[in-house]
């Protein structure tokens, strides 16, 4: 059994009088995740809102009638709670009026779960986001020497926790996940007349990874209107299959006010969609690949680790650019992602004039781990 970061965390908040959340893709492990933590408690009330009793339970529901079911126990974990209409008030109700019985609840739709119970559970609640294995739970796992072995399968197939379990049947289980299972709940709450629309626009994503995306240029390809391609990216992002980066600006006049680049959380979905498991050393997209690792490694540390960072991208209309950058506690922190680190990259003379006092680092297979197992190298 790997052990998620998570795993402590939400140890830790139990019985602190507040609802506990997690959010996460499907198949990141939320459900096992669980299990784990109440493995050996007998007075947990385990309710799958994808069977329709328990849907049922919940409707018309009071607290009388909740309190009398969830009776002699002390956790009630609710898993895939998107399900349940009206959630947001099913829960405050439970978290208000039974405040002895610690509710878990999981989705995997943020943009269902989490619009539904921000504003009744304000300030009732702990919310936490379970992605794709890390590097650093693996290199707790089994350590560095043989996580930085492995770092080109990863590179290809990434992490969702069956693939790493699954040597041998990686591209069947991707192949799965990238065709449907992963957006499932797009086209159910969204009721997207065209699902192939979807699919082309997350292949069009794939291979547009690491570069500056345009929202008119993708609408041109795919023949959708902006809005649409817009709210399309939205939905990908809050069932965290995608992440998008803003450009930094502090209005210098020839840097980009309003770009974004688009990455994925997994690289294997991202190989996956475009049906390309070729080894890195056979592949002219590496370096973006590299680059995706990194910063979606990058992403996961910040959350596990409680850290509050803004992260970018920098660029000009001159090309000058820098692939990732955090501002974190007032300083600027800029990086360059190299997959060779024979190639010496150069800092932007502009940035360096415009940005006087940052801190610079290159990030490459030699170093990396410095950057994904600690906050500073």
């Amino acid at each position: 059994m790997i052990k998620r970061k998570l795993e402590n965390i939400v140890e830790k908040k139990l019985f602190s009088s507040k609802a506990i959340i997690i959010l996460g893709a499907r198949q990141t492990g939320k459900t096992t995740l669980l299990q784990k933590i109440v493995s050996n408690r007998k007075d947990v009330l385990w309710l799958n809102a994808d069977e329709p009793d328990t849907i049922a339970m919940f409707e018309n529901s009071s607290s009388s009638r909740l309190r009398a079911a969830f009776a002699g126990n002390k956790i009630l974990v609710i898993d895939e709670a998107q399900r349940i209409s009206n959630i947001g008030l099913k829960l405050k109700l439970i978290t208000d009026q039974i405040p002895e019985l610690q509710l878990i609840a999981t989705g995997s739709s943020a943009f269902e779960l989490s619009n539904k119970i921000n504003e009744p559970l304000t300030g009732r609640k702990w919310e936490f986001k379970l992605f794709p294995l890390s590097f650093s739970e693996m290199v707790e796992h089994h350590g560095f020497l043989e996580e930085n072995r492995l770092l080109p399968h990863r590179l290809i197939y990434g992490y969702y926790p069956e693939v790493v379990s699954n040597q041998g049947n990686e591209k069947m289980l991707l192949k799965h996940l990238s065709d449907s299972y992963l957006y499932k709940d797009i086209l159910m709450w969204e009721r997207i007349q065209k699902p192939d629309k979807l699919v082309k626009l997350l292949q069009a994503l794939a291979f547009q990874l690491g570069s500056e995306v345009s929202y008119n240029n993708l609408a041109s390809l795919l023949s959708m209107d902006n809005q649409t391609v817009e709210k399309y990216v939205q939905l990908l992002e809050q069932t965290f299959i995608i992440f998008r980066l803003p450009a930094f600006s502090r209005n210098h006049r020839k840097e980009l006010k309003r770009g974004r680049k688009i990455y994925f959380f997994d690289n294997g979905i991202r190989n996956a969609l475009l049906a390309d498991f070729n080894l890195p050393e056979l592949r002219s997209d590496i370096g973006a690949l590299w680059e995706n690792f990194v910063i979606s490694e990058r992403m996961k540390y910040l959350h596990y680790n409680n850290l509050w960072a803004n992260s970018y991208f920098w660029r000009t209309k001159d090309q000058q650019e820098i692939d990732y950058i955090e501002e974190m506690d007032g300083t600027l922190f800029a990086y360059e992602i190299k997959w060779n680190p024979k190639k010496k990259p150069f800092l932007s003379k502009g940035f360096s004039k415009t940005y006087p006092n940052h801190r610079y680092q290159i990030i490459n297979p030699e170093n990396y781990e410095q950057f994904l197992l600690q906050t500073e190298s």
